[in-house]
């Protein structure tokens, strides 16, 4: 009984040592109050709040639709891609978000059997 405990009492220090405190996107605002989205990393992304990768990945597919002139919104692909990019960041936290986005694109546009020129 005392070892699962003290087991217990070990595992949850660990993890706790482990996990990492999260940081709002404000953080990484300049003096005007802006964010350079084009510098931001994988590692911030991971490290933020979950409303706050929402509203950065919001503001991504808006940029990348608004490139494609596109004017819809798949709100369910939207979610399965921001899962999916976050996954990649988790995995590459050096990489730059707009690389891992580019890095999601391609393995769906590979899955569907899209060719880029």
């Amino acid at each position: 009984m005392r070892s699962k405990l003290l087991l217990s009492v070990t595992l949850l220090l660990a993890s706790m040592a482990s996990a990492k405190a999260q940081v709002p996107l404000s953080s990484y605002v300049d003096a005007n109050g802006f964010i350079d989205v084009q510098k931001l990393t994988c590692a911030q992304l991971a490290g933020t709040y979950q409303e706050d990768a929402d509203a950065l990945t919001a503001w991504y597919s808006g940029w990348y639709n608004g490139l494609a002139k596109k004017h819809f919104l798949d709100l369910r692909k939207g979610k399965l891609t921001e899962h999916e990019v976050i996954v990649y960041c988790k995995a590459n936290p050096e990489k730059l978000i707009i690389d891992a986005i580019a890095v999601v694109f391609k393995a769906e546009r590979e899955m569907m059997g899209i060719q880029m020129k």
